[in-house]
């Protein structure tokens, strides 16, 4: 896939808040659908989503569920990165996370947002 625009969700909504959650992976997968580039940084509470089993209790009303909408995300192309400093925050270790989620420290979210067209953040 050869990408001519990219850009960076960054979201900070975990499990205790499903529709700010939800909602990012909503507009990311549809980017993707145009052929764009898509970063979705997990931040704060936000890690939790890339936690196994946790997005399987996640849906917000009139959404699709989660475990659908990040298991299409990644599909369809979409990087996920988490957040290591929040990970340890949270006393998760980065083997709990799902298949296709990268952990990652800040100089690797800085070289992303520097590169995209546009950041949005959640």
């Amino acid at each position: 896939m050869t990408n001519t625009e990219k850009i960076v969700f960054i979201s900070t909504a975990g499990i205790d808040t499903p529709e700010r959650a939800t909602l990012p992976f909503v507009i990311a997968t549809a980017a993707l659908t145009v052929d764009v580039e898509v970063i979705m940084v997990l931040q704060a509470g936000a890690v939790m989503l890339a936690k196994k089993g946790m997005a399987e209790h996640i849906q917000a009303p009139g959404l699709m569920p989660m475990k659908k909408l990040i298991s299409d995300f990644i599909e369809f192309g979409g990087k996920v990165l988490v957040c290591s400093p929040c990970l340890k925050e949270r006393n998760v270790n980065p083997e709990d996370m799902i298949e296709g989620a990268q952990v990652v420290a800040a100089a690797t979210v800085v070289d992303e947002i520097l590169s995209a067209k546009s950041t949005v953040t959640y």
